[in-house]
């Protein structure tokens, strides 16, 4: 009996260590998956079934089926339907703010760079459509902690927008935070009605569109002298 202990605990603190997931397999033989390969994995099942039935609708079993790990497993990562989540919305708009910021930093000519950042707009909505979805019309947007997390995301992007109008205009950094907010919106709410009807308006010219309205608007406040 205490070989058999000292053996669960060896197995355990190596898993610790390596940072792996150790699954049982048929043949009594173990499978190893890096933890983080494991994570990736355990997100993408969830956002199968996320999409396909919502939060409310999905369950924790289906997700560890799509998956095709023991229910033990899914929990060794995710405590919970609300905690994988939540992890899942952070990998989504982590992922779209980086694209985001990029577009924002690719160029200094300004009007270039409202272009270039509506069209990442448009690109990934059209791309992401589903992961898109999840995050601004999920089941859950009433809900305090992800609407929390959610408000997190626009207040980044607005950011982005408002340190360049900050720092190119005579504007105060309150006023540039309107200002942010107002071109962040602008391409939120505009994006989630193009989706709908992309196969009538093109992305290059829906992009294109947006881009002229939100430069008109920008490109008018004095330069900083």
């Amino acid at each position: 009996m205490r070989n058999v202990l000292r053996f669960e605990r060896g197995r355990q603190d190596f898993r610790e260590r390596a940072d792996v997931t150790i699954l049982p397999s048929r043949g009594g033989r173990t499978q190893r998956m890096p933890r983080e390969a494991r994570r990736r994995q355990l997100l993408n099942a969830a956002h199968q079934v996320f999409v396909a039935h919502g939060f409310h609708g999905a369950s924790m079993d289906e997700i560890a089926e799509v998956a095709e790990v023991s229910k033990p497993v899914l929990y060794q990562h995710f405590p919970g339907k609300r905690e994988l989540y939540g992890a899942l919305l952070d990998a989504h708009m982590e992922e779209f703010s980086d694209l985001l910021q990029e577009a924002i930093n690719s160029t200094t000519d300004n009007k270039r760079r409202v272009s270039a950042t509506i069209r990442a707009y448009y690109e990934y909505i059209s791309r992401e459509s589903q992961a898109f979805r999840l995050i601004f019309e999920s089941d859950l947007l009433n809900d305090p902690e992800i609407g929390a997390r959610i408000e997190a995301f626009n207040a980044k992007f607005a950011g982005y927008i408002a340190d360049v109008v900050a720092e190119d205009t005579k504007l105060s950094p309150t006023q540039a935070l309107l200002m942010g907010r107002a071109m962040a919106g602008m391409a939120q709410v505009s994006a989630r009605y193009w989706v709908d009807f992309a196969d009538e308006v093109p992305l290059e010219e829906a992009s294109d569109l947006v881009s002229r309205l939100a430069w008109r608007g920008i490109g008018r406040f004095p330069k900083e002298s």
